[in-house]
């Protein structure tokens, strides 16, 4: 029997407010159906998704409004830096 890929999702949503919170915090998370949820949500409102494994496993572990732990901010900035970067590039192709 074939196992469902999406029981084994992961997904998770961070959000960073420099104002509020020292690091990222995870605002969303879920394994399976709701990963795919997640992952529709995103993909709806137009919110960059990448796919790390590891990072995945690792957010999985937190809990919900938490901040990521110091060990995995150098990979959380380069995500953030390379979303910022989309955003510049969008933005400048955009009319205004």
């Amino acid at each position: 029997m074939k196992e469902s890929k999406a029981k084994y999702a992961k997904a998770s949503a961070l959000r960073y407010d420099p104002k509020k919170n020292n690091a990222p915090v995870v605002v969303a998370k879920g394994r399976g159906e709701l990963a795919e949820k997640i992952i529709e949500i995103a993909k709806k409102e137009n919110i960059p998704i990448t796919k790390n494994n590891v990072l995945a496993d690792i957010l999985d572990g937190l809990d919900i409004y938490e901040e990521i732990p110091t060990e995995i901010y150098k990979a959380i900035a380069n995500i953030f830096a390379f979303l910022h970067k989309l955003n510049e590039k969008a933005s400048k192709q955009s009319p205004s």
